[in-house]
């Protein structure tokens, strides 16, 4: 799967300018620091690795590897919880239009009027699409209680539009789709990705809530501090998942929490840009989902100004997008809170991994920067593809 970049169909001198983004922008406070891998006609390049993977404090300062698990923020959502979802469709166990009323009792309550009529309309494809009607999120660390309240709590909370009346973000819509996948398949989240789609691929990285062997080799997000930091002591997050609404869910939900490497991320990303099948080096080629599945994950599903949603994923219809200036119409792929993202390019037969820790010294520090690293970095990208 390794190549040079002459094998894999980049002209090199132009594919270094990438390499070359990630040494000027990467190292310092705002984004500490960058692993990235491309790929092309199944060939892959890289990792390439930049800076620091602790930061902060000095005397602990610790340089990222090509092997270093990052905290993949909203690529849970895609990597890990989407697959699962169309892995379900596949076997007939789940479909686009089923309500997630039915499938999650929970979801239904006993609501009466305006909500209760929308909550019963809501379907799985809403919830892919984040046209549910549900809001953005809420603090589920100030629900009592532990992961199973805070999940039910998430599943009560109140819709603000009805069904496909309007595209907002949500991770509560994710949180319900981790649960319908458990609710479907009789497995944990965690164990239904690793049975299904990572282990078949040789993704031996992936996975949430990380052992303390690989929490150790894990690049540091922000400081955290009281009941929410790791054993109630104050420090920078490490192998402990950033994000404070998946701490409150034990770290096993459908919006965040995967940790995962640049090599991991870029077999999976080879995987769909195939139509569905692949591997790790040294690993048997597996089919995990459908070339029809892949084909049909990736279609525009919601276009609206300054908005595309495919079924699951994000595409590139706005300008500023995350995937730069230069990648097709039909690019599909997805962000991380963090400063994570994965894009695929069906029509340049094309992919990009991109993991930062661009939180480490705090959001208000790092994420500014990220737009423009995502960028420069995806331009420079499809620049050197040759052929």
């Amino acid at each position: 799967m390794w190549a040079t970049p002459e094998d894999a169909g980049f002209d090199p001198c132009r594919l270094q300018r990438a390499w070359d983004v990630l040494g000027r922008l990467v190292g310092c406070a705002s984004v500490p620091a960058a692993v990235a891998a491309v790929g092309r006609r199944g060939m892959a390049v890289g990792p390439v690795a930049q800076g620091w993977a602790v930061y902060a404090p000095e005397e602990a300062r610790e340089p990222v590897r090509t092997d270093t698990s990052f905290d993949l923020a909203s690529l849970t959502k895609v990597v890990g919880t989407a697959s699962a979802v169309w892995v379900l469709i596949e076997r007939g166990a789940l479909r686009l239009e089923d309500r997630a009323a039915v499938l999650l009792p929970e979801f239904a309550g006993a609501r009466e009027g305006e909500d209760g009529a929308w909550r019963s309309a809501v379907t799985v494809r809403h919830l892919l699409t984040h046209t549910s009607g549900l809001p953005a999120g809420r603090n589920l660390r100030l629900v009592p209680g532990g992961p199973q309240e805070r999940l039910r709590a998430a599943a009560g909370t109140p819709l603000r539009a009805a069904p496909g009346e309007r595209c907002v973000y949500s991770d509560l819509g994710f949180i319900l789709l981790g649960r319908i996948v458990t609710e479907v398949s009789g497995r944990g989240l965690d164990v239904f990705c690793r049975d299904e789609v990572f282990a078949p691929l040789g993704m031996a990285a992936t996975g949430w809530n990380p052992s303390p062997e690989v929490a150790a080799r894990a690049a540091a997000t922000e400081w955290a501090e009281g009941e929410w930091a790791p054993g109630g002591r104050a420090g920078y997050l490490r192998g402990t998942v950033h994000d404070e609404n998946a701490r409150a869910l034990g770290g096993l939900c459908g919006h965040a929490g995967l940790f995962s490497t640049a090599a991991d991320l870029a077999v999976f990303a080879d995987t769909l840009r195939a139509g569905g099948i692949g591997g790790a080096p040294g690993m048997p080629v597996r089919r995990v989902l459908s070339a029809a599945t892949v084909a049909r994950m990736a279609e525009p599903a919601v276009v609206r100004p300054g908005e595309c949603r495919t079924l699951g994923w994000q595409g590139p219809g706005r300008s500023g997008a995350p995937c730069g200036d230069l990648w097709t119409r039909r690019a599909f792929g997805h962000t991380g809170f963090t400063g994570t993202s994965l894009w695929i390019d069906p029509v340049q037969d094309l992919w990009a991994v991109l993991l930062t820790n661009a939180v480490h010294m705090g959001r208000a520090v790092g994420l500014p920067a990220m737009a423009r690293l995502r960028s420069y970095f995806h331009n420079a990208v499809v620049a050197a593809v040759e052929g």
